[in-house]
């Protein structure tokens, strides 16, 4: 018996109407466009509006999205994947929240925390349901609101011009089509630099999670070793590319499109040198979005689609980096 493959029926994103430039900021906190754009490349982000925008209510407009363009209803979904390090509790995740807002039979959902990779992740999860006959229609999500997880102060400074809010959705459905769809996956990680890039409170290591002490230092913010992060993430993101390519005998020129997690335009344009790809097989959005974690690479795929730049047939290499370390890669047959 043939073993079916998962194939991306469906594309839909959702961003925020609040859109934050870079000279916005400067009137908050010491620091000018320049700075931002030559460390990152980011122009403006989208912050969340409060009381209208929320993880599960984004997911929800990316979902209808995907849905309407893969021809489906919310009765006709299986199973939900949702990736996101912003849940909107800490318990239960967003993912059940998302079940309950549409019309969907009480199909399972699960959450996938592994913050800049999650898209990949969660995809790679839905692809192995799809191919063990299990599900046969997978809803795939990455959604975060992160504005409100850092300081807009000169302290937080570092970290929060980088980030933004949205959401992105893919269909994923089984098919019998020969060399199409999901042609394989690649996941990795290494824990002994989970502190180089993490958020350690409100945690369950102390007895009291929160406290003003812990505000006061700064403790409730994220912290990143941007030195240490950007060095493993230009050696990762080729590496996890190549090692994708290798098992199913391709190689870097096969490819037509690169989507990688919209981390740094400086990543970006590094990896690209290092796989020798044109700018026009590149995807980047990042000086319009920031960095939106679990989000990001759904929204560039959907944008790309919706661009035109995505055709049948085209291979469609995807890759992320980031907190844990953990880094994947997806290579798609469109």
């Amino acid at each position: 018996m043939t073993m079916p493959a998962s194939k991306i029926t469906g594309v839909g994103m959702y961003v925020p109407d609040n859109v934050v430039t870079n000279e916005d900021l400067t009137k908050i906190m010491d620091t000018t466009n320049e700075w931002i754009v030559e460390r990152t490349g980011i122009k403006e982000r989208r912050f969340f509006e409060e009381g209208k925008d929320t993880v599960s209510s984004m997911a929800v407009a990316a979902t209808e999205m995907a849905l309407e363009r893969a021809g489906k209803k919310p009765e006709d979904i299986d199973f939900i994947v949702f990736a996101t390090l912003s849940s909107d509790y800490n318990f239960p995740g967003s993912g059940v929240l998302l079940q309950r807002k549409l019309p969907f039979r009480n199909i399972g959902a699960i959450d996938i925390r592994t913050q800049c990779s999650g898209f990949i992740y969660a995809l790679s999860v839905a692809d192995q349901f799809i191919k063990s006959g299990m599900y046969k229609t997978i809803l795939v999500v990455g959604s975060e609101v992160q504005s409100n997880v850092f300081e807009l102060t000169d302290r937080g400074r570092n970290l929060s011009v980088i980030f933004g809010d949205g959401a992105g959705a893919v269909v994923l459905e089984a098919t019998n089509e020969t060399n199409k769809g999901i042609l394989t996956t690649k996941l990795h990680s290494d824990g002994k630099f989970a502190e180089e890039l993490y958020l350690e409170h409100p945690g369950s290591r102390r007895k009291v999670r929160f406290s003003p002490d812990m505000m006061e230092k700064g403790e409730l913010l994220p912290y990143m070793n941007g030195k240490l992060v950007f060095m493993n993430a230009l050696k990762y993101f080729p590496e996890v590319v190549r090692e994708a390519l290798a098992e199913v005998n391709l190689k870097e020129s096969d490819i037509d499109l690169f989507i990688p997690h919209q981390a740094n335009a400086r990543i970006t344009q590094a990896v690209q040198k290092e796989l020798n790809f044109p700018d026009e097989k590149v995807v980047s959005n990042i000086d319009r979005y920031g960095n939106t974690t679990a989000a990001s690479i759904p929204i560039a795929l959907c944008e790309a689609w919706q661009d035109g730049r995505i055709k049948e047939g085209d291979l469609i290499a995807l890759a992320a980096f980031g907190s844990g370390f953990l880094w994947a890669s997806a290579l798609i047959r469109w």
